[in-house]
C-alpha cells in the first residue's frame, strides 16, 4: 500500500512516497520557487540496494497545479509511480485545525471549507495548505485524501492550560486561544519514546523539545497534551531561529509608538528579524556555535539566552506534569547540537536530571538514551519523522473509513 505525504508552502511542495507494508521511503522531493521563472524540482527515488537516485529539473512553474502536474510527471518517469491511482492515500500537513479538527480527518467539501474559515488564525500557513489540497483532489480526484493537523494533538489541553487572561468574549467570538503547533512531532517522538521505555504512553509524564528553526515544548501526560509553548500563534513561547518567542505584549505598542513601525512591520520583525538572528544576525546554530567558540560575544549571549528560555520551560513543565520520566529531544538542533543539550540539562540533579557527557556527544541517527546512571529521568534523542507520522495516520483514517 503506497501513501503520498504532500506539505503545500506558499511557494513550494514537499512530498514523500511510503510503501506502508515496511513503512519505508519509495521516493521524495521538494518543488521550490513556485511561480518563478527558475522554479526547481529535486526529485529522489530508491533504487537497487536502498540507494536513492536523484533528478534535478529547473522549468518555469506558474503555480501549484502545474507543480502538481511536474511532480506527476516525473515520478511516472522515475518509475515511482505509473499512476496516481496507485496510491492508497494523499496525507497532508495543514497547520492549523482551530477547535474544528481534533484528529486526522476524512478531507470533503465541508472540511475544505472549515480550512479556509480558519485562515485568520493561519493567514501565512493555511491558504498555502489549502491550495495543496485542492490541486492534489483535483488532480487524483480517485483518490482518498487525509488532513493531518498540526494543531490536533494539543486539543487535549485543559482549559486553564489554553485560556489566556483576557476578557472572555474574544475567546467566544475570535477564538483566542493557545493552540500550540509541531503536534506531529510532538506525538512522533513521545510514542517512540514510549516504546524505547517499555511503557505505555498513557502512563507516562514526558517533557518533549522539538527544536529546528522553529522550537516548542510540549508538557505529555497519560498520552496527551496538557501544555506546549506555542500559543494562537507560532511566535509564542521559545527562542527560534527568527521569532522573538515569550515578549512583553506592550512592547509592540511601544514599537508603534517610538519608532512609527506599522503593525505589519512590527509583524515581520517579531516573526522574521528576531530570535537567534536578531541577537546575533544568524540563525542556524551550526553557525552561532563557530561564532561563539571564535569569542564573539553576541553569538555566545544568543546561545545562553536560548538555553536558558529552555531550562525555564523544563521547570515550570516539571511542576506541571508532577513527576517526570523522560525528558525529549528533537529537530534539527535537538538531535545534532551536544552542546545545547548538555547547557539545557546542566545542574538540573535536583529535578533527577542528570546527562552523560560522552553519551551525550556521540553522533548517531539513532533514537538513543543520554542520561547517566544516576539520574532519575530518562534524557533521550529521539529523531522526528513528521512525514511518516503523517503517513501512519493517513493510513488509520483509510482503515478506519474501510476505504483500504
Amino acid at each position: 500500500m503506497k501513501i503520498m505525504v504532500l506539505n503545500s508552502g506558499s511557494s513550494s511542495i514537499k512530498y514523500q512516497i511510503f510503501d506502508m507494508r515496511d513503512r519505508s521511503v519509495l521516493a521524495s522531493g521538494l518543488l521550490e520557487k513556485i511561480g518563478e521563472p527558475d522554479s526547481r524540482l529535486t526529485h529522489q527515488t530508491r533504487g537497487p540496494e536502498e540507494r536513492f537516485e536523484t533528478v534535478e529539473k529547473t522549468a518555469a512553474v506558474a503555480d501549484h497545479t502545474q507543480g502538481f502536474d511536474l511532480i506527476n510527471s516525473v515520478l511516472k518517469e522515475t518509475g515511482a509511480l505509473t499512476d496516481m491511482t496507485e496510491l492508497a492515500g494523499i496525507g497532508h500537513r495543514a497547520v492549523h485545525g482551530g477547535e474544528a479538527f481534533t484528529r486526522p480527518t476524512l478531507i470533503n467539501q465541508e472540511v475544505i471549507n472549515t480550512i479556509r474559515d480558519l485562515i485568520p488564525l493561519a493567514p501565512l500557513h493555511n491558504p498555502a495548505n489549502l491550495t495543496g489540497i485542492e490541486v492534489a483532489m483535483a488532480g487524483a480526484p480517485e483518490v482518498p485524501q487525509v488532513a493531518i493537523f498540526d494543531t490536533a494533538f494539543h486539543q487535549t489541553l485543559p482549559p486553564h492550560a489554553f485560556h489566556y487572561a483576557l476578557p472572555q468574549e474574544l475567546y467566544r467570538k475570535h477564538a483566542i486561544r493557545r493552540y500550540g503547533f509541531h503536534g506531529t512531532s510532538h506525538f512522533f517522538v513521545a510514542k517512540k519514546t514510549a516504546r524505547l521505555l517499555g511503557r505505555p504512553l498513557g502512563e507516562l509524564s514526558l517533557i518533549t523539545l522539538h527544536l529546528g528553526n522553529g522550537a516548542s515544548a510540549a508538557a505529555v501526560q497519560n498520552g496527551g497534551s496538557v501544555d506546549t509553548s506555542m500559543g494562537l500563534t507560532p511566535l509564542e513561547g521559545l527562542i527560534m531561529g527568527t521569532r522573538c518567542g515569550d515578549l512583553d505584549p506592550a512592547i509592540i505598542f511601544y514599537l508603534a509608538r517610538e519608532t512609527d513601525r506599522s503593525f505589519e512591520a512590527i509583524d515581520a520583525l517579531l516573526n522574521k528579524e528576531s530570535g537567534l538572528r536578531g541577537i546575533c544576525g544568524v540563525n542556524d546554530m551550526r553557525e552561532i556555535s563557530r561564532l561563539a567558540q571564535e569569542g564573539n560575544a553576541d553569538a555566545q549571549l544568543a546561545i545562553r539566552m536560548y538555553v536558558y528560555r529552555l531550562r525555564k520551560y523544563i521547570g515550570s513543565y516539571a511542576a506541571v506534569l508532577g513527576r517526570l520520566d523522560a525528558l525529549v529531544f528533537t529537530g534539527g538542533i535537538g538531535e545534532n547540537a551536544a552542546q545545547i543539550r548538555y547547557e539545557t540539562c546542566r545542574d538540573l540533579e535536583f529535578f533527577g536530571i542528570a546527562i552523560d557527557e560522552a553519551k551525550n556527544n556521540q553522533r548517531s541517527r539513532e533514537a538513543r538514551e543520554i542520561q547517566s546512571p544516576e539520574s532519575r529521568v530518562r534524557i533521550l534523542v529521539v529523531p522526528t519523522n513528521e512525514e511518516l507520522e503523517i503517513a501512519d495516520q493517513t493510513t488509520l483514517v483509510l482503515q478506519k473509513e474501510n476505504l483500504v
